[in-house]
């Protein structure tokens, strides 16, 4: 289970102030891939943050029974002056995982060819995208949180990463940000749309896009009206 219990969580900046949650109380569904939606700087990242226990909320409190992903794709923790091979060993002995088993996968998926032995400071920033993605999704989790993963790459990589996706989400839960909508609609059964600090759940994820896209567009949708 992963839930919200009386949330609340503010950033401001300056003049401008942004509520990720406000008393927010709210049970993620188990079992199925969830869609978190909402226009640009409603929050959804910070969520996923504060899920994933890297962010503390202001108030309240977050509920993890089973274990939960870090946001997958996240390369905030990678040591620079370690190697991909040395940070991905690291992350397995974190997590009690067999270090070679996850080497071998995150290699061959991430394929990074000579430069997963070469330290991650000299890697694009596409590189260190896709040894993360590789590392988040070699370690089996109840819960995944998926923030914008599967931009990464070429046409190839792409299809790769949603076909590993797919695979996780038969036999876990997750929450996924995107800004596809189509990649939503496959992916997910039901959607959550951010906004102002509330949650709108719909148990399809086609009615999550629609309220989505009305807001988009400056409307709200007619079942709020």
């Amino acid at each position: 289970m992963l839930a919200l219990e009386s949330v609340s969580k503010t950033f401001s900046s300056g003049r401008q102030r942004t509520i990720v949650a406000r008393d927010l109380s709210f049970a993620f569904p188990q079992g199925q891939a969830m869609a978190l939606l909402g226009r640009n700087g409603a929050g959804k990242s910070s969520l996923l943050q504060l899920l994933s226990g890297t962010l503390r909320p202001d108030r309240g409190r977050v509920l993890r029974h089973g274990s939960v992903s870090w946001p997958v794709g996240f390369q905030g923790s990678f040591h620079p002056d370690l190697t991909g091979a040395e940070n991905t060993r690291f992350v397995a002995r974190l997590y009690g995982i067999d270090t070679t088993d996850l080497a071998d996968y995150v290699s061959d998926f991430a394929d990074l060819g000579g430069h997963f032995h070469q330290p991650v400071r000299v890697y694009s920033a596409g590189m260190k995208a896709r040894l993360a993605f590789a590392i988040s999704t070699g370690i089996p989790f109840d819960t995944y949180l998926i923030d914008e993963v599967t931009s990464v790459g070429d046409g190839a990589f792409r299809s790769r990463s949603e076909n590993v996706l797919r695979a996780r989400l038969s036999r876990s839960s997750a929450i996924v940000v995107s800004h596809s909508m189509d990649l939503l609609a496959r992916l997910c059964t039901s959607g959550a749309v951010l906004e102002n600090g509330r949650i709108f759940f719909y148990a399809k994820v086609a009615r999550a896009i629609e309220h989505h896209e009305h807001r988009m567009q400056g409307r709200y949708p007619p079942w709020l009206v």
